[in-house]
């Protein structure tokens, strides 16, 4: 029978400054909590202290910092990581030691937290000091999203993309190995290890960078060809139940799990049922406070999809009591890429989950809003209409004449606007059409050149 191993434990820390109330720092932390279990990890316990700020050499005061050693099995002392020196009569008592009776482990002992998570982003000298203290490995709230985004990718181009903002991360944390920062012989002869590893670091992004580049010229092809689709985009908070939605509006089957960034590529589906013009729907990877700068610039070719679409969804969990903040952090992406001048609509998603009081408290702060559950299918069908009402709303109508001998473009007629009706003359099939301007430009200009 297969042994299962047991769920590695964490612990959190989390600092609260004196522009952070109550409320907003349990939701950061729970928050946090949620990041660590999409890692792999349990949470044994969490340290919390009210601070001026974050600068402090080992971040926290010295009998939290105790506490915190406490339930890693650390010291609780910011010493050097060298070891001490050894008597001969001790490391004889040692040696004796190690060749008694094996002495039975300690259960708990042996399920001590392997790993502490700070909910603030942390200088190299801060995790090297609380190392020490702790005697564990030590993520600040960059390093555990930037972890996720490198195990949760999948295209060739979102993993291209993370490495890079991993390795940017790394970089400035490298430090010397115990051995000291010996000089290497040879090749590269004068470099430090440290120096050696922080070349091959640059010499890697380079050269990411210039598969990236090749990525990303097919996927700005790829949009091109849709530039003048009825596209929509999903964007919002990680977890608000994009790709719940995305399901629903598409059928697709596209991942949906109750984990933070389960999507972190760009899904593109046709609304269903079909329309003509077809409408397409992206379902965009996910905002999250704090999201490293590293990571939006990354990610602005996928994120590129909100910035082409022809109208944003906003999908907030209105169940959340912090949805106000997830909702101004999501903007505040958006507007680091420029999409913040796109068309866009609120959808108040979860709504099956809020009780009558609040639904009525929210239908009067947000009047505008879209309010559904993406389980229901009555509300679903009501964001469809939504959906097709605003394009309709930007559609004219035209005619198009397609001669005999260009009756080859006929399906790209049919797939770039509705056609209202057919007739017949002397040069060939007359088509009167409705659709956006773009779109009809475009079919007349493929009609003069075909």
């Amino acid at each position: 029978m297969e042994t299962k191993l047991p769920i590695p434990l964490a612990v959190l820390v989390g600092i609260q400054t004196p522009e952070v109330d109550d409320v907003a720092h349990d939701a950061s932390l729970k928050e946090l909590g949620r990041l660590v279990k999409t890692l792999g990890y349990e949470v044994a316990g969490t340290v919390s202290q009210r601070r001026e700020g974050t600068g402090a050499g080992s971040l926290l005061g010295t009998g939290k910092l105790a506490e915190l050693a406490a339930l890693t099995g650390g010291t609780g002392l910011v010493g050097s990581m060298a070891q001490p020196p050894r008597s001969k009569a001790r490391q004889r008592f040692e040696e004796v030691a190690e060749t008694a009776d094996p002495v039975e482990p300690d259960r708990d002992a042996a399920r001590k937290p392997e790993l502490v998570i700070v909910d603030h982003e942390l200088s190299p000298s801060q995790i090297r000091n609380l190392e020490r203290a702790t005697g564990a490995q030590v993520l600040d709230r960059t390093g555990v999203i930037v972890e996720i985004f490198h195990r949760h990718a999948n295209t060739r181009e979102a993993k291209l993309q993370v490495e890079m903002a991993r390795l940017k991360y790394v970089a400035p944390r490298l430090r010397e190995s115990s051995g000291g920062g010996e000089r290497r012989q040879g090749p590269g002869a004068g470099e430090s290890t440290l120096d050696l590893d922080r070349r091959k670091i640059r010499d890697r992004l380079s050269e990411l960078k210039d598969q990236l580049e090749a990525v990303q010229r097919d996927s700005d092809q790829r949009r091109s060809a849709r530039r003048d689709q009825l596209r929509v985009a999903l964007v919002g908070y990680t977890n608000a139940g994009k790709s719940s939605l995305m399901r629903a509006l598409t059928g697709s089957q596209v991942l949906v799990e109750d984990k933070l960034f389960a999507t972190l590529d760009t899904t593109v589906r046709v609304l269903q049922p079909e329309t003509r013009p077809r409408v397409l729907v992206s379902d965009t990877v996910g905002f999250i406070k704090q999201l490293p700068h590293d990571l939006v610039a990354s990610f602005r070719s996928t994120l590129a999809e909100a910035l082409e679409a022809s109208l944003l969804l906003f999908v907030v969990d209105a169940s959340d009591p912090t949805y106000e903040a997830q909702l101004e952090v999501s903007r505040s992406v958006l507007r680091e890429i420029g999409a913040d001048a796109v068309p866009s609509r609120l959808v108040l998603n979860k709504m099956d989950q809020v009780d009558e009081a609040r639904r009525v408290a929210l239908t009067e702060k947000h009047p505008d809003a879209i309010l559904l559950s993406a389980h229901a299918p009555k509300d679903v069908s009501a964001l469809r209409d939504t959906i097709i009402a605003f394009f309709e709303a930007e559609m004219v109508e035209d005619v198009l004449v397609l001669p005999h001998a260009k009756q080859g473009l006929l399906g790209e007629v049919y797939e770039s606007a509705r056609v209202l009706s057919e007739d017949y003359n002397e040069i060939g099939r007359v088509l009167k059409v409705r659709g956006l301007p773009g779109a009809i430009t475009r079919l007349r200009q493929s009609l003069a050149t075909y």
